[in-house]
């Protein structure tokens, strides 16, 4: 009779205790994971706010800088379509005279054969591309009369013309194909930064977002103070520029009367200095008015209005209304007018921002101006030192 045996599970042993096979593996792929755990590296810290903040700004930034890339290239590239379609239309031109004057040695060409003035193979070499050494024997070109040799100087120089033509339209669409390119690069560019402060912004809670604010508001009460600060000095030099004026005046007033005759040449040089200031003036309070209109109105890159601006092509739209053009970009318009120091700059003054000139606003005064700051933000009235005073380039007088 056989023997039985009982059943007994099969297993690892642990600590004297049998486990299934399917408890030994969890218990193995505990152990892996522990492992693998250990092994991975931690998780990175996440930035704190102002780390946050400063990235962002940063990336504005760096966005802006590439707007205005991107202007460059967009003006370069609309003037060098206008001039490729005027060479283009002037080759079409040129050709059409070519093949009017090819037709004409063509009839002439096709004369001189019936008669048998010229060898049957005379009306290929005169519509050959280059008929000049033919024409050059002696023996053919006196069989030609005034008007076939007009005809024939007339289609050499035409078709050299239009071979030159040809050429610099050719060299003018391949300038325009790089400045295209370059037009896309700038473009995905200002895309690829305004998309990465997009997202780190969209990361932050209600409660960072809050703190975010909060630190932008007492940045800007900073540079309220700043502003009337530097309101005060330009005050007060005012004044000290009058008194030291009212004071010459009075001096000159109070001397002989060959002073007092020379007294009025200055006082012309005056009214000549004060007539200057006034135009200008008159001008700056045409292009505050035109700015101050478009408060509200949200910045977008590249553009130049009427229902957006980014920051240059506010500034140009401001003086355009004022009857004075500017360049396009910030890098052109610094250069557009008179360099002042900051202590007198006058309303209408282009205030620049950064080492690389990438952003600008129009001074209206009392430490305060119109810009269209960035990307998500509208075009508003905001103290000088909205970023800072280190950041100030140069003041520019436009007209």
């Amino acid at each position: 009779m056989a023997s039985h045996r009982k059943w007994r599970p099969t297993g690892t042993r642990i600590a004297g205790i049998r486990t299934p096979a399917l408890a030994t593996a969890a218990l193995t792929s505990v152990a892996l994971l522990s492992q693998t755990a250990n092994a991975a590296p931690s998780a990175e810290p996440k930035p704190s706010l102002e780390e946050v903040e400063k990235k962002v700004n940063d990336l504005y930034h760096q966005a802006e800088t590439a707007t205005e890339k991107y202007n460059a290239a967009k003006e370069k590239t609309s003037k060098q379509r206008k001039s490729v379609d005027t060479l283009l239309d002037d080759v079409a031109q040129r050709t059409e005279k070519l093949n009017t004057a090819r037709e004409e040695l063509g009839s002439f060409a096709a004369a001189q054969y019936r008669t048998g003035a010229a060898a049957p193979n005379t009306a290929t070499l005169l519509l050959a591309d280059d008929p000049q050494d033919y024409f050059d024997q002696t023996q053919l070109m006196s069989r030609l009369t005034t008007r076939q040799k007009a005809a024939v100087d007339d289609y050499i120089t035409e078709q050299a013309a239009t071979t030159k033509k040809r050429a610099e339209a050719a060299k003018s669409l391949q300038t325009l194909t790089t400045s295209q390119n370059a037009l896309k690069t700038s473009k995905a560019d200002v895309q690829h930064k305004l998309s990465e402060a997009r997202e780190l912004l969209s990361k932050l809670t209600a409660e960072e977002k809050a703190r975010l604010a909060a630190i932008e508001k007492k940045k800007q009460e900073e540079a309220a103070r700043k502003a009337a600060e530097l309101a005060e000095q330009q005050a007060a030099a005012e004044a000290a520029k009058k008194a030291a004026e009212q004071e010459s005046s009075s001096s000159t007033t109070s001397g002989s009367s060959d002073t007092t005759s020379g007294s009025s040449g200055t006082t012309t040089g005056s009214s000549g200095s004060t007539t200057t200031d006034s135009s200008y003036a008159t001008k700056a309070a045409k292009s505050i008015a035109f700015a101050r209109a478009q408060i509200g109105k949200p910045y977008v890159w590249g553009a130049t209005g009427p229902d957006s601006y980014d920051c240059s092509g506010l500034t140009q739209a401001a003086w355009k209304a004022a009857g004075v053009t500017l360049p396009r970009t910030t890098w052109d318009q610094v250069n557009a007018g008179t360099t002042v120091s900051l202590a007198n700059a006058q309303p209408g003054d282009l205030i620049f921002f950064y080492d690389d000139i990438s952003h600008v606003g129009l001074y209206i005064g009392n430490g305060m101006m119109i810009h269209a700051p960035k990307p998500g933000a509208y075009v508003r009235e905001e103290s000088i030192y909205y970023a800072g005073e280190s950041i100030i380039h140069s003041v520019v007088r436009p007209a």
